[in-house]
């Protein structure tokens, strides 16, 4: 734990005092500098909930005392995606993991002893007081619970969305999830309120399987427990395919995996998880002459303004079930906590209470 100092907002920026943040795996990934160039000193952190401190310059939308979700994507507002009802991409402000300045002038707003202190997809959540571009700041509805509904910020976000947004499952549809953490169980929580038919969890971790129930999870697949290619399994369970599949995982193998086991005719297979820089997806141009459908998607094809106070609204209305995320809490100065339960593979997200 180090005092840093957090300079004003500068041109479209807000200093936004933060509240509660949770641990995503992402800042675990980059922390162990595996991600692209690693950039040190940094603050990390990127799920998060707080109240706007200050504004900068020719912000207009926000002021000191919203409730904010500060987003690790943005919306300019201005460009060809965000003026695009289909793409939440926007040029300006879409992740960037290697940008350690703000971009209105390339610094950092962070200091210790006037030595900078890089920032992390514009968030920079584990710290006190944050600034943060107004583009990636959500304003949200000040009734909302910050300790519960920070998690919309990432994660959950994206799994809803594959489901909701993309995959689009009809009543009584069948969806198979490929990956049951935080994100697949988030994609299964989309199915429960999709009302879709059987969910087909799909994992290497049985130990996961007892708590996806409670996310809807109706039926689990473990790959190792088979001599068949996993898309062959779920096939015979499900009389050709499922009509609908995510995958959350990342490794191109579950891709091709999740491709490859929806039904020919109508099956639509959602890829959430991020692939390693080399891998390359194989399958047979058949599969897609026998009409089955692949889509890919970012942040749940959500724009951060415009539909994230939405889904808080969901949880408000008690459509959307976030508390049973929720495994773990720990204050601020027991962060390291937080990354232990999550390199063992404890919680699903873990509450950080900040000023604790």
């Amino acid at each position: 734990m180090e005092e840093v100092e957090v300079a004003p907002p500068q041109k479209n920026e807000v200093r936004i005092k933060i509240l509660f943040t949770s641990l995503c795996h992402t800042d675990l990934y980059f922390w162990e500098a595996k991600g692209q160039t690693p950039l040190f000193p940094r603050i990390f952190g990127h799920e998060a909930g707080g109240i706007v401190e200050s504004v900068g310059e020719g912000v207009t939308d926000l002021q000191p005392g919203d409730h904010v979700l500060p987003i690790f994507t943005g919306e300019c507002g201005y460009c060809r995606h965000c003026h695009s009802e289909e793409s939440n991409m926007c040029d300006l402000l879409r992740i960037n993991t290697e940008r350690g300045g703000m971009i209105h002038d390339g610094e950092s707003r962070f200091s210790i002893d006037g030595k900078p202190i890089h920032h992390f997809l514009g968030t920079s959540t584990f710290s006190e007081y944050t600034v943060v571009h107004s583009g990636q700041v959500a304003k949200i509805n000040p009734d909302a619970p910050l300790d519960k509904v920070c998690i919309v910020s990432c994660g959950l976000s994206t799994g809803l969305g594959a489901v909701l947004n993309v995959a689009k499952p009809k009543k009584g549809q069948s969806v198979a999830i490929f990956g049951l953490g935080a994100v697949g169980l988030a994609a299964a929580e989309g199915a429960r309120i999709a009302g879709a038919g059987r969910v087909i969890g799909v994992d290497l971790n049985p130990k996961r399987f007892e708590e996806a129930k409670k996310f809807g999870v109706t039926e689990f697949v473990n790959p190792k427990e088979h001599d068949k290619q996993v898309q062959q399994v779920i096939a015979e369970m499900t009389d050709g395919g499922v009509d609908r599949s995510v995958e959350c995982t990342g490794s191109v193998q579950a891709m091709i995996q999740a491709f490859e086991c929806v039904h020919d005719g109508w099956g639509v297979a959602v890829l959430v998880g991020v692939p390693s820089k080399d891998d390359a997806f194989k399958t047979h141009p058949i599969n897609f002459l026998n009409e089955r459908t692949l889509k890919g998607t970012f942040f749940g094809n959500y724009k951060p303004k415009t539909d994230i106070p939405g889904i808080v609204e969901k949880y408000m209305n008690k459509e959307l079930e976030l508390d049973k995320f929720i495994t773990h809490a720990v204050p601020f100065s027991e962060i390291n906590k937080a990354f232990d339960y999550m390199l063992k593979g404890e919680c699903i997200r873990c509450i950080i209470t900040m000023g604790a």
